[in-house]
């Protein structure tokens, strides 16, 4: 039984490893799009999500072929929560993100989307009625400090990023947090294929009531430009997002948050490495010390797990 649960861990721990790998990357990919084909955020929202959610629901149905896809739909209340996950949760993420990459960079959006684990340890604060321990306090000292350097590069005076760029990152931390709680109940009922695949169509659907993906002008795309949009697609998207909820069928919420701290690292290394994004010796110890944070409490999980 005990060998069971722990493959079982291992399979979730692969599992938002790779979602947050491809997530950070395709965030630095999309900033590239942004800042160099001048593609529109909105666009590149709603296209994004209506593709992948497209693709996974067909990736279902194929894999489960006895099976309905229409399955989630057959009760209000599944269905209600499907609607609110979707909008609250899959398409605020998106968005959110997005939007924080296009006025700023990949790597503070990265990083303030972030402080989700500390929402997530807020809420489970309240609503269980815990009381502040000394990790906890740790935790938060760590991630304020940690973000002040990165967004102030050490001066009271700036913020080396748009005010704007902080505002949707922190909307992100807190749209990642929903998401992170919101789709359990969901998971333990269907299939994260179906879960996140839905999500999706329904936030791409939203989204293209205002922003129509099929309004492109194609003519200044390069072929580097269709490659880059169809890695965002597939892995930024599609399996970034699949396999991070698929990891939440076998970790915690609280814990697939910070285990995802790969997520920053590659949008750090990317953005700094591939687009040549300029990073000030504060703002590497702001990094290191929100990456230290999430690593010290996925330590101290670890630690109340054996015991």
């Amino acid at each position: 039984m005990k060998q069971i649960i722990e493959k079982k861990r291992t399979l979730g721990l692969l599992f938002v490893i790779l979602g947050a790998s491809f997530w950070g990357i395709g965030g630095t990919v999309a900033q590239r799009l942004f800042q160099q084909d001048n593609i529109a955020v909105e666009w590149l929202v709603s296209s994004r999500l209506l593709l992948a959610g497209i693709l996974l629901i067909a990736l279902y149905k194929i894999t489960h072929r006895q099976a309905s896809i229409f399955v989630i739909w057959r009760t209000k209340q599944t269905a209600f929560r499907q609607i609110l996950f979707s909008l609250l949760g899959m398409l605020a993420v998106q968005y959110t993100y997005m939007m924080s990459i296009a006025i700023g960079n990949s790597a503070v959006a990265t990083l303030l989307q972030y402080l989700a684990p500390l929402f997530i340890m807020a809420y489970y604060l309240l609503t269980r009625h815990s009381a502040l321990t000394r990790q906890d306090g740790i935790a938060v000292t760590l991630t304020l400090v940690g973000t002040f350097l990165l967004l102030t590069n050490g001066s009271f005076s700036t913020l080396s990023v748009p005010f704007m760029a902080v505002f949707w990152g922190i909307l992100s931390g807190l749209s990642l947090a929903f998401y992170s709680i919101y789709a359990v109940p969901l998971l333990q009922q269907f299939h994260s294929l179906l879960v996140v695949g839905w999500s999706m169509l329904i936030g791409g659907t939203v989204m293209s009531l205002f922003h129509q993906p099929w309004v492109i002008d194609l003519s200044t795309w390069t072929f580097s430009t269709v490659l880059y949009y169809l890695f965002i697609i597939i892995f930024g998207t599609m399996l970034a997002f699949w396999f991070y909820i698929a990891s939440l069928r076998y970790l915690s919420p609280k814990e697939a948050s910070l285990l995802g701290s790969l997520e920053p690292l590659t949008a750090v290394i990317t953005s700094v490495w591939w687009l040549k994004i300029s990073f000030g010796g504060y703002q590497f110890m702001g990094t290191l010390l929100i990456l230290l944070m999430i690593l010290y409490l996925t330590v101290f999980q670890k630690k109340q797990r054996e015991r």
